[in-house]
């Protein structure tokens, strides 16, 4: 199991590109493109991932609460983009999620939960944005959000299966992996900036 869910991830990883998943990059209609956006891009599937990550690190009730704010919030932002309400740094605010969000679970530390649910819903905000924004006016808004919503609770389960896959391999081990993993995508992140 472990060993599945750790290829499902590099592969994923492997099959993306950075920044082509945002405004005015290839076709944006129906449910597949929907679906196919926060896959396309690694910045996207990295603060996705992420998120699951911190949401098994933060234990508890974060663990549905964080992918659903996540997904909600990533739903507003996409409306304003659709309504074309400008949201600034939006490129800035997707860049920033991955190094964020990575240098958190890498401090290993718990955020207070108000905190936690802020910070992943303003980096959502951003994310949906990204989403909305692109999605032309012939296009149906539904099938491509529901595609987009599908696809970021895949990369949440998928961040959450890492993060109880690592919790279950020691007692020891486990919070130096998630926190090596965190950095990796914080780097990742930083790697992201200067391309």
């Amino acid at each position: 199991m472990k060993r599945a869910i750790f290829l499902l991830a590099a592969l994923f990883a492997l099959t993306t590109t950075p920044a082509l998943a945002h405004t005015g990059v290839g076709s944006v209609v129906g449910f597949a493109a929907g679906c196919s956006h926060p896959m396309g891009g690694l910045d996207h599937l990295l603060a996705m991932v992420a998120v699951g990550i911190l949401a098994v690190q933060s234990g508890g009730r974060a663990i549905w609460i964080l992918p659903a704010v996540f997904v909600g919030m990533m739903l507003v932002g996409a409306l304003l983009g659709i309504m074309g309400v400008g949201v600034p740094f939006v490129e800035q605010g997707i860049l920033g999620s991955v190094i964020i969000l990575g240098a958190v679970i890498a401090v290993g530390h718990r955020l207070p939960m108000v905190v936690a649910v802020g910070l992943v819903g303003l980096f959502a905000l951003f994310h949906g944005h990204a989403h909305g924004t692109e999605l032309p006016a012939a296009a149906s808004s539904l099938a491509y959000g529901t595609g987009f919503a599908a696809a970021a609770l895949l990369l949440h389960v998928v961040g959450i299966g890492m993060g109880i896959a690592a919790q279950k391999t020691s007692d020891k081990l486990a919070p130096v992996a998630v926190r090596i993993g965190g950095a990796a995508i914080a780097a990742a992140g930083l790697a992201l900036g200067v391309a």
